[in-house]
């Protein structure tokens, strides 16, 4: 499988192959090759339905019958390969050759590369595009560079100050402890301290502990598992108590949720109900959701449980066996390939629950959380001890 992005006498071209046929597409008009205009160029695939874009004019490639997963286990090259051995001979016209110009901002599923010194993994004869100190994005949120003698400087927009424009204006005179994060309010010309987990408090200064996990919105906790590489992952299971009284919420997300080709397993809130959704391959997600009893509003514990075994699903609700389905009976992916990663009650903060989840959940979990075990372990894992924002101590009070 290979997918590839080329010049080809002028034009953009788009190729890629899913295993069964070599897809083309080619823009209708040609880049100027004058050396002084940038141009904008997005490209992709849901599918096997593909898409090119250069300045915004758009092509589409209408799906037909075929393989819709791109299986590509190789490095990311930009610009060139270290070696031409790597390139599939349909994935350009004619001989490959190395691309000679300038290249920045590259997105890939909604995470921008850094093409730096030091981030790439190798590289080699790339130099400098813009010839100054200011270069690309060195001044945030808008702001802009002018080069000076000693380097550059940034005039920033209304509301943002500090050498590169990267602190808002509401936060320039905040109190939030070191364990914080200041968010503005520019409505209120205010700002929030948002405390890292074991601290509470309007400025995060009051140290805590926690066996219960209260999320109060905008709230996250990231745990990396660390017996994930002796994990048999044909095989998986996570259970937890929680309680609440909302009607949406992602409750736990297992899997790195940094885009859709991701394997993941979660269990949240819809319409009140329990909604499970299980991703073991090829972007397929089986949503299962049991109406039978509402789950939310009586701010009562419940007990859930999510058997894995290959293919086939058990949902146990309060000890009841409420779903069980084989979500592909040909047994194509089998394993739940997590990454080790496992989310409670959303994402980092700024990464909103509906568009990581592509709108299999709607809001970021509000209730309490405990007693979550993975697999067979004979102990619970304990929250506190892993990565989040803004998550207090539930064991008194609402």
């Amino acid at each position: 499988d290979f997918l590839c992005l080329s010049l080809v006498n002028g034009f953009i071209q788009l190729r890629y192959n899913l295993g069964d046929k070599t897809v083309i597409l080619q823009t209708f008009q040609k880049v100027h090759a004058d050396g002084n205009t940038w141009h904008s160029l997005k490209a992709g695939r849901v599918g096997n339905e593909a898409y090119l874009d250069l300045d915004g004019i758009n092509i589409t490639q209408n799906a037909s019958p075929g393989m819709n997963m791109l299986d590509a286990h190789t490095d990311f090259f930009v610009g060139g390969v270290s070696s031409l051995n790597l390139v599939n001979s349909m994935a350009v016209e004619n001989e490959p050759t190395g691309f000679t110009g300038c290249i920045r901002e590259i997105v890939i599923n909604n995470r921008e590369l850094k093409l730096t010194e030091t981030d790439p993994k190798g590289g080699a004869n790339v130099g400098d595009c813009d010839g100054t100190v200011c270069g690309y994005t060195v001044c945030k949120n808008n702001g802009t560079c002018q080069v000076e003698n000693a380097g550059f400087s940034c005039s920033c927009p209304q509301e943002w100050i500090g050498s590169t424009c990267e602190q808002s204006i509401h936060c320039s005179q905040n109190k939030c402890g070191s364990q914080a994060l200041c968010i503005p309010q520019p409505t209120s010309f205010s700002y929030i301290c948002v405390c890292t987990l074991g601290w509470s408090g309007k400025y995060c200064d009051s140290k805590i502990k926690f066996f219960i996990a209260k999320f109060v919105g905008n709230s996250y906790i990231k745990y990396t598992d660390p017996y994930y590489g002796k994990r048999d992952l044909q095989h998986s299971r996570i259970s937890l108590n929680f309680t609440t009284n909302q009607t949406e919420g992602l409750i736990v997300w297992m899997g790195k949720g940094k885009d859709e080709d991701n394997d993941f397993l979660a269990i949240g809130l819809a319409n009140g109900t329990l909604k499970v959704v299980i991703n073991l391959g090829e972007r397929i997600s089986v949503p299962l959701i049991h109406s039978k009893h509402s789950t939310c509003c009586d701010e009562r514990w419940h007990f859930v449980t999510v058997v894995q075994n290959q293919t086939c699903i058990k949902v146990y609700l309060d000890e009841e066996l409420i779903l069980f389905e084989d979500i592909d009976p040909h047994r194509k992916y089998t394993a739940l390939n997590y990454g080790g990663i496992c989310y409670f009650g959303g994402f980092e903060i700024g990464r909103k629950v509906n568009i990581v989840t592509t709108g299999l959940f709607q809001k970021e979990f509000i209730g309490k959380i405990k007693d979550v075990v993975l697999f067979q372990d004979s102990k619970k894992i304990q929250l506190m001890k892993a990565e989040g924002y803004n998550v207090y101590d539930g064991n008194y009070g609402n």
